[in-house]
């Protein structure tokens, strides 16, 4: 690839973001289309979100994805919220235009579009839902949008009930409250982004026929315990890969296949894999 003058940024910024496949399989699709362009991670802690905002519109950055901590606050500093994005509460994806920054939530697409290859009916089903988080209040919109029936946990139980209050959701004290009557467990958490990270439950209590899925793109603990109980289960890479072909199109107008994004991270890992 060859940078000059005329190369446009894009980026995704977050606290951690050096673990991010953002850039592997967004810069396949700026490739892929010719578009002279790079796309990069921006590491940026809490109290330096407000800063880097203003550098990033600064610089002529064209657009960003937002991840772990900054989803809503990111929301709160945009000029132009979409109506999805003001109803989630939180903003993954940010448009840098001379007529301001636009904010949209392209999150509870990605999870709806791999939720779909993986559940076929949402009507009804009774779902277990961990966390309250930007990523979690997308998650929630898609799953009440498609007539879910969703309990909700999270260690502060006050923000769980505050949720709940907005999305007409069930909050729960603990997990094993509900494990026994749910058909589907969704962890929206970050534990389980590293190996030491405690449990969120007994994840022994988890039953065959209930189906689990995990927006972090590995196996965690919670994955490899369903795998164990013989559940269905899915990690988060098709929710990544969805959410991150929705925002390229939004600052493109061009719709990447899917076949290409997923290739690059396969590609990635692979080379990984063999690199040691």
């Amino acid at each position: 690839m060859t940078f000059d003058g005329k190369t446009e940024v894009y980026g995704v910024i977050g606290y951690p973001v050096k673990h991010s496949l953002s850039p592997v399989f967004q810069n396949r699709a700026l490739k892929h289309f010719s578009i002279n362009a790079v796309y990069v991670p921006f590491e940026v802690k809490p109290e330096d979100l407000e800063k880097a905002f203003e550098g990033l519109k600064a610089l002529g950055v064209r657009g960003v994805n937002v991840t772990l901590p900054h989803k809503e606050r990111a929301l709160t500093l945009a000029d132009i919220p979409d109506a999805h994005a003001k109803t989630i509460g939180s903003a993954n994806t940010l448009k840098f235009t001379p007529e301001g920054v636009y904010a949209y939530n392209t999150d509870w697409i990605g999870f709806l579009k791999a939720l779909k290859k993986f559940l076929q009916e949402l009507r009804k089903v009774k779902v277990l839902l961990l966390g309250a988080g930007g990523s979690s209040r997308a998650v929630l919109y898609a799953l009440k949008s498609e007539g879910a029936e969703v309990y909700l946990w999270n260690r502060t139980e006050e923000k769980a009930v505050k949720l709940c209050e907005e999305f007409g959701c069930t909050a729960v004290r603990k997990p094993e409250d509900v494990i026994d009557v749910v058909e589907f467990v969704v962890n929206t958490t970050s534990a389980g982004l590293k190996e030491e990270d405690p449990p969120l439950f007994d994840y022994n209590l988890l039953k065959p026929e209930q189906k689990v899925m995990d927006i972090i793109y590995k196996e965690t603990e919670l994955l490899k315990f369903a795998k164990k109980k013989g559940c269905l289960f899915q990690d988060g890479l098709d929710m990544l890969l969805y959410q991150g072909m929705e925002s390229f199109r939004l600052w493109t107008g061009l719709e990447v296949p899917y076949e290409v994004v997923k290739g690059a991270v396969l590609e990635y890992k692979k080379e990984k894999l063999y690199a040691g």
